[in-house]
């Protein structure tokens, strides 16, 4: 599942803004933007990040600017000219488009540095404090979307029950039509006076049993019953389960599928898969 939060507190002269983005993965990877100052805070930022979001590709981003751009920064000349003189050779011995060379020189290490190299712990303060604003509506726009997912799920659920129920009118007019289509092809092979009725009762009542679809059908509604109890309880991680029951709901519809013999059980199963279909895909986005 996606997160998003965003938060900007004043500090002093400056602003502060924290901003946390998180796409769904089975492991936590963290990528963070910091200022070079405050790169020995990292392993802080880390634990207090991945303790909050559990797992998940997350980025973040610390930013520090000041309303009247007065931030102390400081450019290494000799670096830069290092950097500019090695890179002119290879462009020359490559022969390679220039390209706008001082833009990429000012992106490198340590070209641009601040001046402020001790950390204000006041300020320090004050971003955490903004990390956790951030937070907030970080989980704020995860409960929504958690919310908006819920509801599509229950809804879904609830249409592969409303096709189960549809089921049983079919069923009847199957074995109706199945009987009649076998003593038809009995007929023409064998004719009316050599069918042994007894035995063709027999042979019926063999062949209904292997294309019986109750079984399947008790044990879906079972099945969809369980992902609603999953749903309505209160834990924030139920996607593995979630994930584990969907594929027992298409064990059964895929089965009864493969035992339909008739067009209208088949149209409905079609249905339950496509059903089935998008709540995987809803549930994989938050395993």
């Amino acid at each position: 599942m996606t997160g998003y939060g965003r938060a900007s507190q004043k500090y002093k002269d400056k602003v502060i803004t924290v901003e946390i983005r998180s796409l769904n993965s089975k492991y936590t990877d963290l990528r963070l933007k910091l200022p070079q100052n405050y790169r020995e805070k990292e392993s802080e930022l880390r634990k207090a990040i991945t303790d909050k979001t559990e797992r998940g590709k997350i980025d973040f981003t610390l930013e520090i600017n000041s309303p009247h751009g007065d931030e102390g920064f400081s450019l290494n000349i000799v670096l830069f000219k290092k950097y500019f003189s090695e890179l002119s050779k290879l462009v020359n011995e490559l022969q390679i488009p220039e390209g706008d060379m001082m833009q990429a020189i000012l992106k490198l290490p340590n070209v641009v540095s601040s001046d402020e190299q001790t950390i204000d712990e006041e300020e320090w303060s004050y971003i955490l404090k903004t990390l956790n604003l951030a937070f907030e509506k970080f989980y704020q726009f995860r409960s929504a979307e958690g919310q908006a997912m819920e509801q599509d799920l229950r809804l879904r659920i609830n249409t592969i029950e409303t096709l189960l129920k549809q089921l049983d009118p079919f069923e009847a007019e199957r074995v109706s039509k199945l009987r009649q289509r076998l003593y038809q092809n009995l007929e023409e092979y064998l004719g009316r006076d050599k069918i042994d009725e007894n035995r063709f009762e027999q042979e019926i009542m063999f062949y209904l049993e292997k294309i019986d679809i109750n079984e399947e059908k008790v044990r879906l509604s079972q099945h969809c019953k369980y992902f609603i109890e999953e749903l309505d309880k209160k834990i924030s991680l139920k996607g593995r389960k979630l994930s584990f029951i969907s594929q027992e709901i298409g064990r059964e519809i895929n089965t009864m599928g493969a035992k339909a013999y008739s067009h209208d059980i088949q149209r409905i199963v079609v249905g339950m898969k496509d059903e089935l279909e998008k709540i995987k895909e809803q549930v994989a986005n938050s395993v």
